[in-house]
């Protein structure tokens, strides 16, 4: 696939994700490998489509609101960095965290392995502790 190409899948895959859980999903089944393997920010490896959607469908159901940009998308042969931020309002337990009610941005950056124009694999690092923090279970920092 072209840089273009590598690009525009990108896209459609975050841009996807702000109709909601359904079209998340839905994208999920075309764009992703039936054999991925997601290195988490939390140190494991998920592997297969169903566990990748499992993984990311209960922070739907926490964030119902939540909205996706892409901050940058940076591509070098079949692999793809994007930077996107989310920011959502938390209604529903997330990570054992229970509903805060409160607003909270995170960032993300992964590494996307694309294997015939699906999602192979991926390599991600978020900012939990960041929006753990906007939460409020997490302390900040004195000033």
């Amino acid at each position: 696939m072209s840089t273009k190409d590598l690009k525009a899948l990108e896209r459609r895959f975050i841009n996807e994700f702000n109709k909601g859980k359904r079209a998340a999903m839905a994208v999920n089944d075309e764009l992703v490998d039936t054999d991925i393997v997601i290195h988490t920010s939390d140190g494991r490896d998920l592997r297969g489509l169903k566990n990748a959607k499992e993984y990311v469908s209960p922070f739907f159901d926490a964030f119902p609101d939540v909205h996706f940009t892409i901050d940058d998308i940076v591509v070098e042969g079949d692999k793809a960095v994007v930077r996107w931020t989310w920011t959502g309002t938390h209604k529903s337990e997330f990570m054992g965290i229970p509903a805060t009610n409160k607003k909270a941005t995170g960032w993300v950056i992964q590494i996307d392995r694309i294997v015939g124009g699906k999602i192979a694999e991926i390599w991600e690092r978020m900012d939990t502790f960041g929006f753990m923090q906007q939460l409020g279970v997490a302390p900040r920092p004195k000033k």
